[in-house]
């Protein structure tokens, strides 16, 4: 059973997010109340420099919807997406 004090959340990653990851998704718990950008740091320091360098330019978002501020609370099982800039034409 999980806690009060955290809350579980799916991160899933693409492209070069993943590659820096080393992982496609992974499970996390985080404290109840973390925020998109708390989250982003709890990642950064998980994965090292080379994915938070990465991870400044990726958007998010939170159960398929874009995150436009980081502080927005993460609900407990939220499937939170991290997306690095995409180029093409």
């Amino acid at each position: 059973m999980t806690s009060t004090l955290t809350r579980t959340v799916e991160v899933r990653y693409f492209a070069a997010a993943k590659s820096a990851a080393g992982t496609q998704a992974e499970t996390l718990e985080v404290p109840t109340g973390a925020s998109v950008a708390a989250l982003a740091e709890i990642l950064a320091e998980r994965h090292g420099p080379e994915f938070a360098r990465v991870l400044a330019r990726c958007s998010f978002l939170v159960d398929e919807i874009a995150v436009r501020d980081r502080e927005r609370v993460l609900p407990e099982g939220a499937v939170v997406d991290v997306l690095p800039p995409f180029a093409g034409g």
